[in-house]
């Protein structure tokens, strides 16, 4: 058998594993909305740890990461520094105290649901803004992975970009139509176990195919000593590399503003789970991370000494190394943990936006118009699939032309979700007397600047990642706005009081 065959079995398998994952998803889900869109509240720490890392990390963790500090060094790691650090203090502090919140404001199936619970926003002015800010941002950032897949399948099979792309939206519409919040979940473990191997594998037998460690490092400070530096070419306060670092790091404040991740702290069993669910995640996230940083550095060497195989895109570095190192069949299963990375965090996405369209905007839209027709749970569940179909159509259609990178696309989806929800969060969850005028104009602010930062070029906007000044002008604010309109609500205080004891975790 040819190389493309072995490498072609192992794709396939792997596609049939997550439509198989998908029916028995479908098969344990009831009709109900809380079911299809939060799996009853019922996942373990390790499945919600592992599901909420391999949604996050997407194909910038085997694509763009690796591309970015092919290209320019180490200064590009402080990204994944950042986030690390980000998702610790999401889960030591943010997990807890949501699923403690969300259960007791009105048992809360999505955060905007859970902004006009906690806020007692009788307006839905609140609500509605959050669900149209999640189709916005989600619809870029699923066209990012998108993006992703084409570039896989053209780089690593020779396919048609287009061709690539529709098979995996195809393969991830299916499974996540049916199985709803509970087959993108575990799905999503499955995902995160293959890409964790990968992430080990690939730079442990590269490094010694290269002669190990130290003839790696040689190789690369004779190309270019920066390259090894965290701080790049100069010093730190030097040429604006402290603005590059800071916005690398800033990446962490996104974490409290990401639907598809935080949604996984709400679907606990219990507040207490975000502590092994903590341990967890982030331990597989650093040594993750590590894995991708490592491909980088052996793949300048690499290249350096084999030119005639040097990728032609910088993104493909982790797919082109995997093809030449391992078996054809191995090959395969490292290029699925490719698609992994993809594919789990367009399902988690997918889900979160058809939560929005549905439980957020379509059931506020037909109370504020009058309807009085009261909807079945199954055929709410019907909509949710409707909308996954819609949302994905869209995506794939922004995607046609990969004008932008993979990281570039996923910079500013990443950005618009820190700098809206994020302080937003953060608040409700922290302070009492946010009020939802606060909370609405917050929000849009912070959104409205991330969005505007990220499409104009300038000295100031292309050193300063654009979450830095949304999520700061969101937070001020929101803060400002609340002292002038937060009224005191004994239910609500109620709330936050129980809430609290609720989520505090030993």
């Amino acid at each position: 058998m040819t190389e493309t065959t072995f490498r072609t079995i192992a794709i396939v398998l792997y596609f049939a594993g997550m439509l198989a994952i998908g029916w028995f998803a479908y098969r344990k889900t009831k009709n109900s909305l809380d079911d299809y869109m939060l799996a009853g509240r019922g996942l373990r720490p390790s499945v919600a740890a592992l599901s909420a890392g391999a949604s996050d990390m997407s194909g910038w963790l085997l694509m763009g990461l690796p591309g970015a500090i092919y290209a320019a060094g180490l200064v590009e790691a402080w990204i994944a520094v950042g986030l690390t650090v980000g998702a610790w203090v999401n889960w030591k502090f943010v997990a807890p105290r949501l699923r403690a919140f969300t259960e007791k404001a009105g048992d809360s199936i999505t955060i905007p649901s859970f902004f006009e619970q906690r806020l007692k926003d009788n307006t839905r002015l609140l609500r509605i803004v959050c669900g149209v800010i999640i189709l916005v941002f989600f619809t870029f950032y699923v066209s990012s992975g998108m993006v992703a897949a084409g570039k896989f399948f053209e780089s690593s099979f020779g396919l048609n970009y287009l061709a690539g792309m529709l098979i995996v939206a195809a393969i991830t519409m299916i499974y996540t139509l049916f199985g709803g919040f509970l087959g993108a979940t575990l799905t999503d473990v499955a995902q995160g176990l293959l890409m964790f191997a990968a992430l080990i594998a690939v730079p442990i037998v590269a490094v010694v195919n290269a002669g190990g460690p130290s003839t790696v490092i040689s190789n690369v400070r004779e190309i270019d000593p920066s390259l090894l530096s965290v701080f790049g070419s100069g010093p730190f306060w030097a040429g604006g590399t402290y603005l590059a670092v800071i916005s690398a790091l800033a990446w962490g404040l996104g974490y409290f503003g990401q639907p598809h991740i935080i949604v996984r702290f709400m679907a606990l069993r219990t507040p207490a789970d975000a502590k092994v669910a903590r341990r967890i995640g982030v331990g597989w996230m650093g040594i993750s991370a590590l894995g991708a940083i490592a491909t980088s550095i052996v793949g300048i060497s690499y290249f350096s000494e084999h030119a005639d195989m040097e990728p032609t895109d910088p993104e493909t570095v982790f797919l082109d190394l995997a093809q030449i190192l391992f078996h054809p069949f191995i090959a395969g299963l490292v290029l699925a943990a490719v698609l992994a990375a993809i594919m789990s965090t367009i399902s988690s996405q997918l889900v979160v936006t058809s939560s929005a369209l549905i439980e957020d905007l379509y059931k506020i839209v037909a109370l504020r118009t009058g309807s009085k027709r009261t909807l079945q749970d199954k055929t709410y569940v019907l909509l949710g699939r409707l909308g996954i179909l819609v949302v994905a159509v869209i995506a794939v259609l922004l995607a046609i032309s990969p004008s932008n990178s993979i990281l570039d696309l996923v910079a500013f989806a990443w950005a618009g979700f820190g700098a809206s929800f994020g302080p937003i969060v953060l608040l409700t969850l922290f302070w009492k007397k946010l009020s939802n005028w606060g909370a609405l104009f917050g929000l849009v602010s912070g959104a409205a600047v991330a969005f505007v930062w990220g499409q104009v070029s300038s000295p100031l906007t292309d050193q300063i990642y654009e979450i830095i000044p949304g999520f700061a002008i969101n937070l001020i604010v929101a803060i400002v706005v609340s002292r002038f309109t937060y009224k005191p609500n004994a239910d609500t205080d109620r709330e936050f009081d129980e809430s609290v004891e609720l989520s505090r975790v030993k």
